[in-house]
Order: structure tokens, then C-alpha cells, then sequence
């Protein structure tokens, strides 16, 4: 069944701890309220992945992953924004503050300014960053569709329409402090 997606409606779900799929560059995302630690571990146990592995998080601007951060310049700002159109995730230097949950072992937070449409809108209604990470169980080939994700996360998880972005393969990674691809 399609729930209509209000701005209101998809606030409040996030605020009760809902999960959510949605359509991304390259494949459906599973995501949440990255401020909201039991619905950050029930997505972690629904896809089946190791905490320690960290996440990405996704957000239409940089202030809504700047108190996530080490403070950035100016310059390092629009860095970040101008990768947004080429599906960039950064491993960048974690803000001290920033929850265990979200970057798992590492001293650094992935994040991606994300140029989808609709994963874009998603991040501004919500009035925050989102979790992202790959609509599958760990090591599954990710869902393409919103059928998919239907048939893998059935009720448990709020399915969102869209169309899935161009991108053959999920976002390149990178190191922040050297511009090293740490994924291709």
C-alpha cells in the first residue's frame, strides 16, 4: 500500500523512529533519523550489518551534517557542494560529538551532499541528514525498485515511490584529508 508522502507525515514517522527506503543515485536507500539511536540499530539489524562499519549519511546541504563535522572553511564547503553532482561520499574528520552509531571504529563520518532529486527533497523535508546505506541484507545485491523493497523489508519499513538515478554503481568513496578513492 502507497501512503502519501507529506513533508509532516514523513517528519513524524522519522520522529517515532520509522525507517525508510528511498530511491537514490544508483539504488533504493535505507534510512533513518541519524540522531536516532534505536532506529539507527534497528536499520543495522534489519540489513544485517556489522555496527562497526559506520554509515553514510546523505544531506541536500552542508549544514545538515555540519554539527556532524570538524568545522569546515568557506572553500572546504563548496568543495563539498560542488561534488554533490558526481555521487561523491567523503570519509570525513568526525566531529568529537558525533555518535558511535553512525561512524562505527572510525574517527571519520561518510557523508554525501546528494544531487538526487528525490533523495535531495527527502533530506529537505526531513529537516536533516539522513542514514543511507544500500536497501539489501549485507552482501545482497541492492533493491533497484520500490517492489523490491516490498518484497524484502515488507511492513517494517516505510517504502517511498520514485525512480532510481542513472548510476550503474553506488558512490564513489573517498578520503577527505587526501582525495584518496577508497571505493571506485
Amino acid at each position: 500500500m502507497r501512503r502519501r508522502i507529506t513533508s509532516r507525515r514523513l517528519a513524524a514517522h522519522l520522529a517515532r523512529g520509522g525507517l525508510i527506503a528511498y530511491p537514490t543515485e544508483s539504488c533504493y536507500g535505507l534510512g533513518c533519523d541519524p540522531a536516532n539511536r534505536p532506529a539507527v540499530l534497528r536499520l543495522l539489524r534489519l540489513k544485517q550489518r556489522p555496527q562497526h562499519k559506520g554509515l553514510i549519511l546523505i544531506a541536500a546541504h552542508y549544514r545538515q551534517v555540519a554539527h556532524y563535522l570538524q568545522p569546515l572553511s568557506r572553500a572546504d564547503q563548496a568543495k563539498l557542494q560542488n561534488a554533490a553532482g558526481q555521487a561523491v561520499t567523503w570519509l570525513m574528520p568526525a566531529h568529537h560529538s558525533a555518535p558511535h552509531w553512525l561512524r562505527g571504529t572510525h574517527a571519520t563520518l561518510a557523508v554525501r551532499l546528494t544531487a538526487h532529486p528525490f533523495a535531495r527533497a527527502l533530506c529537505r523535508s526531513a529537516g536533516s541528514a539522513l542514514v543511507s546505506t544500500s536497501a539489501n541484507r549485507s552482501g545482497q545485491r541492492p533493491a533497484k525498485t520500490y517492489a523490491a523493497c516490498l518484497r524484502l523489508f515488507g511492513s517494517k519499513v516505510w517504502v517511498l515511490p520514485g525512480r532510481v538515478g542513472k548510476r550503474k554503481q553506488p558512490s564513489t568513496i573517498r578520503a577527505w584529508a587526501d582525495g584518496k578513492i577508497i571505493r571506485k
